[in-house]
């Protein structure tokens, strides 16, 4: 077995090798990040075609090996396009989390550790955005902000937190009777260092294997937001979007909407295969 000299190290490489689904939701999420961050890198230069160029093909043509996914009906290549809308979703999935994440489990952390009014009035504050419908009220916020990427960002931020903080405060109401929190705080330590050094520490494993999960979640309300035509604006592609523009032709071009309705697919079930896994790593874990 592979042995690591740092000790996060050696338990992040234990928890993604824990079992078949670890191994396998963690090669399609890296080829999806690598894929990514390499038409972001490169843009439109290794793409078979340019993605907004038209006429490249025949209009609506057929998946062929000149144009894998087909042409749409302008003549653009459908597969470059996908390509070149993979990393606006990636990274507003990885934002919207990773925000999420950061945001949620300062504040739900520090509610559950300290508890008392600021306890209270996070408790009170989710509770408000809980009661509304949150697709409801990303569609609102994005309406009025306008359409484009960063619009939809914040619009998806704003209902996105809540569950961590939740999911933060639960986990350091149960850390913070712990036997070696109990000994930090008799030896003095301040509760700054403690929330940092203990408490923080020993929450975000069972986190970040419920916001791997949730990465698909944001992958499929960004892209129902983007079929609304609340992202970014034609002709740059972007999967949600692509969609709703093909839908016409479900009948005599299917290949078009489906497309780009399988690649969401296939993105959100590898991350939700990495989350299952994960959160059985970390179960055994504490098991254990």
């Amino acid at each position: 077995m592979t042995r690591f000299k740092n000790p996060r190290a050696q338990y992040i490489f234990e928890l993604l090798s824990y079992n078949n689904e670890t191994k396998l939701g963690f090669f399609f999420v890296a080829a999806i990040i690598v894929l990514a961050a390499i038409v972001a890198l490169t843009g439109d230069v290794l793409l078979p075609y340019d993605p907004i160029k038209q006429n490249v093909g025949p209009a609506l043509g057929s998946p062929s090996f000149q144009h894998l996914f087909g042409t749409d009906i302008l003549g653009r290549d459908v597969f470059s396009r996908i390509l070149y809308a993979t990393p606006n979703d990636v990274l507003v999935s990885f934002v919207v989390v990773g925000v999420s994440l950061l945001v949620g489990a300062l504040l739900g952390a520090t509610a559950g550790y300290r508890g008392g009014l600021l306890d209270e009035a996070l408790m009170r504050c989710t509770d408000v955005i809980f009661a509304i419908p949150a697709l409801v009220l990303a569609i609102s916020i994005a309406v009025i902000l306008g359409p484009g990427m960063v619009h939809m960002m914040y619009a998806l931020l704003v209902i996105w937190w809540p569950p961590y903080a939740r999911l933060a405060r639960g986990e350091a109401l149960r850390v913070s009777h712990q036997n070696y929190i109990e000994a930090a705080k008799a030896s003095g330590i301040g509760s700054l260092r403690i929330l940092t050094r203990h408490v923080l520490p020993n929450i975000l494993s069972p986190m970040i294997a419920y916001a791997t999960i949730d990465i698909g979640s944001v992958v499929i309300i960004y892209a129902g937001l983007s079929y609304l035509g609340l992202s970014i604006r034609p002709p740059l592609p972007e999967w949600g979007a692509m969609v709703s523009a093909y839908q016409d032709y479900l009948v005599s071009a299917p290949w078009l909407p489906i497309f780009p309705a399988l690649v969401i697919g296939i993105v959100v079930v590898a991350f939700s295969i990495l989350g299952d896994g994960l959160r059985d790593a970390v179960e055994a874990a504490r098991v254990g």
